[in-house]
């Protein structure tokens, strides 16, 4: 018995660069209902080659759905129209011999368009250099159970720091906000002892570098929580916001 196939029309997003104006460019393929979308694209860009054309840009590292760098609009959907996956965790099996498949970048005034469907999420990393981290001496590492910790907050920290970074919350968006991603990175750490000590001038600098970068903001539309391929809960934008309120009450150092 023969394998199945799939003939498929791919409408992909073409693009010089940021300035020059882009265009979807049709594509017929067929490929194996077990091919990966990337494996998919990988096969569009080995044919471009064979005809000496410009295959097409796209990002992509682990295709685990671990690092989040091949984050694309699919149908109209970030990552697809399957719930908690990335983008290379989505197989042409989910869709039909004939479909047309429509492929292009994020969209957000925050990630501009480097060539194609590579977009420059350098401003998730500028917020994360203000904040997201522990600079203060917290020892040698300790004995696992030396240092109590709520049950139900470890678990919340850990859900948060599933995030990966990808910026589908962002794409997903009408107002290319980061608020999720955001807050992930500030309850990971704002729900652990280790850091208490820099809570509220962390959750400061972020905001404001967020609100720098030209995100737009929260209208609790849930779109964020609903195309995040690792789920992470709206509840820690209303944690980020207690702290950035508190934060103005107790912080002994102010960020403006």
């Amino acid at each position: 018995m023969s394998e199945i196939k799939l003939n498929l029309k791919l409408m992909i997003w073409r693009q010089k660069d940021a300035k020059s104006v882009g265009a979807f460019a049709e594509y017929k393929i067929t490929c194996s209902p077990d091919s990966s979308i990337l494996e998919v694209l990988d096969e569009v860009n080995d044919s471009l080659e064979r005809k000496g054309e410009i295959p097409v840009h796209f990002e992509s590292d682990c295709r685990e759905g671990i690092c989040g760098t091949c984050g694309l609009v699919i149908n109209g959907e970030p990552h697809g129209p399957l719930r908690k996956i990335a983008t290379c965790q989505l197989h042409m099996r989910n869709f039909k011999d004939g479909e047309t498949i429509w492929i292009e970048p994020f969209r957000a005034r925050a990630f501009p368009i480097i060539k194609d469907l590579v977009v420059d999420r350098d401003a998730l990393d500028k917020v994360l250099q203000v904040g997201g981290f522990v600079s203060v001496n917290t020892g040698c590492f300790p004995d696992a159970n030396s240092i109590p910790i709520n049950r139900d907050f470890a678990s919340q920290a850990f859900d948060a720091a599933a995030c990966i970074g990808c910026g589908a919350c962002v794409a997903s968006c009408k107002n290319a906000s980061a608020m999720l991603f955001v807050s992930a990175k500030v309850s990971q750490y704002a729900l652990l002892p280790q850091g208490q000590p820099e809570r509220y001038e962390r959750v400061q600098r972020m905001v404001k570098k967020m609100d720098e970068l030209g995100f737009g903001a929260c209208t609790n539309t849930y779109a964020c929580e609903a195309e995040c391929p690792k789920g992470i809960s709206v509840k820690n934008i209303a944690l980020m916001n207690r702290d950035y309120i508190k934060a103005k009450f107790t912080s002994e150092k102010i960020i403006d």
